[in-house]
Parts: structure tokens; C-alpha cells; sequence
């Protein structure tokens, strides 16, 4: 049975967003694009666990020598947020935002995944901007915060 993966499956067709389907894996991937720039979005469900995790990665690896920085960057951006959180992958750079529900003894619905989905969109195009700039430019994590924030 899977109730959650089926749910998200359904929820993307009635968005009419184009996805990619691994039923094996209970994995869905799609593309995004914001207006501050474009990246891949993954839907996971855990039917055993009664988890759905959705994820906007960035598609530009944090090159090694501003991990640290960038690590500053998510940790500002984190403080204070109510809903998921972005994550860095020291090994590789993978730079990505992530909300998660726990649906066990909970109904499954099209307003808990609209919710997931779009709360995470909506948070990595805010930040997205601040991140390339931590990769390609001098400015300090705060100094970035500082305008994303404010």
C-alpha cells in the first residue's frame, strides 16, 4: 500500500507540475523554477514510517573553500524559521531546503502536501539569491542575511 506516495502523485498531477516517478523507491522529482532561480525538487514518502519528506536542492555545489561560510549562511537563515530547514552536505556541497511531515494516525491530504510543497518553494526562492551570492561573491553570511532579512 502506498497511500502518502499516491497522495503526492496526485497532488502533482492536479498542480499540473511535469515529475518523474520511481515507485521503487517511493521517489518523485521535479523541476522548479522561482524568480530567483531554478532548481530540482524531490518528494519522498516512507509509507512504513508514515513520513513525507520534500526537498528543493540547489543545483550549484558549494565549492569546499566556502563551505564554512556557507555553513553560517544556513545556520542565520535556520535561526527562527518555523517550518523545515536548509541543510549543507560538507562532503559534496549539496545545498538543500527540507519540510517533512509525520502523518501517522493522520489522513494523508491535498492541503497538508499543498502546505509541504509550498512552504518549501517559497523559502528556498527567498534564500536562493543570498545562497549564489555566498558562492560567488565577498560578502559575509550576516552582511547576506542582513538583506535578505531586512
Amino acid at each position: 500500500m502506498s497511500e502518502i506516495f499516491d497522495e503526492v502523485k496526485a497532488f502533482f498531477a492536479y498542480e499540473d507540475w511535469p515529475v518523474q516517478v520511481s515507485a521503487s523507491e517511493q521517489l518523485l522529482e521535479t523541476q522548479f523554477k522561482g524568480e530567483q532561480g531554478q532548481w530540482t525538487c524531490y518528494a519522498q514518502a516512507n509509507e512504513e514510517a508514515h513520513q513525507l519528506v520534500f526537498y528543493s536542492v540547489c543545483p550549484t555545489p558549494v565549492p569546499s573553500a566556502k563551505r564554512a561560510a556557507m555553513a553560517e549562511f544556513i545556520s542565520r537563515a535556520n535561526f527562527g524559521l518555523m517550518i523545515g530547514n536548509f541543510e549543507l552536505n560538507f562532503d559534496d556541497g549539496e545545498v538543500r531546503y527540507k519540510t517533512s511531515l509525520d502523518v501517522e494516525d493522520t489522513a494523508i491530504n491535498f492541503n497538508l502536501i499543498k502546505n509541504l510543497v509550498y512552504a518549501n518553494i517559497t523559502l528556498m526562492d527567498h534564500y536562493y539569491g543570498g545562497i549564489m551570492k555566498v558562492i560567488y561573491s565577498d560578502k559575509t553570511a550576516a552582511e547576506l542575511i542582513e538583506e535578505i532579512e531586512n
